[in-house]
C-alpha cells in the first residue's frame, strides 16, 4: 500500500497528468483559445489579401479610385483604412445590400426587378 501511494506521488510530482480527470471547463477553455486564434489568423490573411490588392492598384493607376463609383476616394478615408476600395457613400450601399458585390468585377447596383439572375 506504502509503495502505491510513493509510486502515484512520484507520478503526480513529475507532472505526468495522464491519471488526471480532465475537466469539462479547461475543454471549453482550450476549444474557444483555438477559435480565438484560427479568427485572428484569418482577419490577418483578409487584410493582408486587402494590402496586397491595394498594392496592384497602385501599380495599375487606380487606387483611390472608388471601385463602385469611378470617383475619387477622400484622402482621409485613405489614410484611415489604405486598403479601401471604395468611397463610404458606395460602402455604405454595399452593407446595405443596395449593390452586389461580383467576383473579381466592380460591385453592381441591386437591379431587384431583372429577370437576368
Amino acid at each position: 500500500m506504502e509503495d502505491e501511494t510513493l509510486k502515484k506521488s512520484r507520478l503526480d510530482a513529475s507532472g505526468d497528468l495522464s491519471s488526471m480527470p480532465i475537466h469539462m471547463a479547461d475543454i471549453g477553455t482550450d476549444n474557444y483559445e483555438q477559435e480565438f486564434a484560427l479568427g485572428l489568423m484569418d482577419s490577418e490573411r483578409k487584410l493582408l489579401r486587402e494590402t496586397d490588392d491595394a498594392l496592384q492598384r497602385i501599380e495599375q493607376g487606380t487606387y483611390g479610385i472608388c471601385e463602385g463609383t469611378g470617383k475619387q476616394i477622400p484622402k482621409a478615408r485613405l489614410e484611415a483604412q489604405p486598403w479601401a476600395r471604395y468611397c463610404i457613400e458606395y460602402a455604405r450601399m454595399l452593407e446595405q445590400g443596395l449593390v452586389r458585390e461580383r467576383e473579381g468585377t466592380a460591385p453592381e447596383l441591386q437591379d431587384y426587378g431583372s429577370d437576368d439572375d
